[in-house]
């Protein structure tokens, strides 16, 4: 495993980490303590210190199940969580410091950890970055020692670059693959400025860029990939990072092409990510161990030439670029 720093968090974390919404969350299966043992227990064994998960994965199971491995071992595991996406209607007014504060509270219980190491806005309607008030909130929990860094999740470059606008933001979630590249843009230099984290969150674009799924495959009822292609029940651009499907796959099979020895691509998709020195860590997901290992193999492959880095980006340009570019 290969490690970086994560901003001013002064945390050393694992390249390539865990992000846990698969293991409860909208994907189209009942949660599992077994699995996700299994799977946190993998990831750890194999050097990840860094697991993401928040209070609505399968209605606060999937902190419960990451609270559980982490205490039962021994290594120096780093828990983000999140919390916001609790509040229904899911919308500024009901953002409030005494909502956000129980929602923490409630989060050191499930986990049964002492402190959280990094809670997080959990993608807050864009009115809430311009509320001093709510960042004030967790400078009190930090002084309280119920966490010990405040980050946000977001879905528009826009929330990002207000977000660290706050001197107590350590850390960003943003969306960022061969699929969704704005962020690497103005974003990164500016979160840089400031030595803010930067994870990457959906990687794979819902598994995407995976290169398994074709116009055959189908999803669950209970899947995002089914119900929230348009933006029906959460910000489209989580489900395939908001390209059309059919689309998708045509930018994929140019990708393919590239790759022709790969039959997996998702550890390609990581290692153009990790091109990148202004990341700090990805938290592509996993439903089963046997992708944990699967993700974490990009960081034994030689690495991407400059030829092939500027292809995918030219796939990009040519397919991606001009639907969902400037919508995020």
């Amino acid at each position: 495993m290969k490690y970086r720093s994560l901003g001013k968090t002064n945390f050393n974390i694992s390249e390539i980490s865990l992000g846990t919404w698969q293991v409860g969350g909208k994907w189209g299966s009942e949660f599992n303590h077994s699995s996700a043992d299994s799977l946190l227990n993998t990831a750890i064994d194999q050097g990840v210190n860094f697991i993401d998960t928040a209070d609505v994965y399968d209605n606060g199971l999937s902190e419960t199940a990451v609270g559980r491995v982490v205490r039962s071992r021994s290594e120096r595991i780093y828990v983000a969580t999140k919390c916001g996406r609790q509040i229904t209607p899911h919308v500024n007014e009901g953002y409030t410091p005494e909502v956000l504060k129980k929602y923490v509270e409630d989060s050191l219980k499930r986990t049964g950890l002492d402190c959280l190491d990094l809670i997080q806005l959990h993608c807050p309607p864009t009115e809430v970055f311009y509320r001093p008030e709510i960042f004030e909130t967790f400078d009190r929990l930090k002084d309280e020692g119920k966490i010990l860094n405040l980050g946000v999740s977001v879905e528009k470059v826009e929330e990002g670059l207000k977000a660290i606008e706050f001197d107590n933001v350590t850390t960003v979630q943003i969306i960022f693959n061969v699929f969704r590249q704005r962020p690497s843009e103005l974003f990164f230099k500016e979160a840089s400025k400031k030595n803010v984290g930067i994870i990457a969150r959906v990687p794979l674009a819902s598994g995407l860029l995976s290169g398994k799924f074709s116009k055959q495959t189908t999803f669950g009822p209970d899947d995002h990939r089914t119900f929230n292609r348009n933006g029906d029940a959460f910000d489209k651009g989580e489900t395939f990072s908001g390209i059309p499907y059919d689309l998708g796959l045509k930018a994929v099979d140019e990708l393919k092409a590239l790759f022709p020895n790969n039959s997996n691509l998702a550890p390609i998709a990581l290692q153009w990510i990790l091109k990148f020195p202004e990341i700090s860590c990805i938290i592509p997901g996993a439903s089963k161990a046997e992708q944990v290992l699967s993700n974490l193999s990009a960081l034994n492959l030689p690495e991407l030439s400059e030829t092939q880095f500027n292809e995918m980006n030219r796939i990009y340009d040519q397919y991606i670029k001009p639907e969902v570019h400037q919508l995020w």
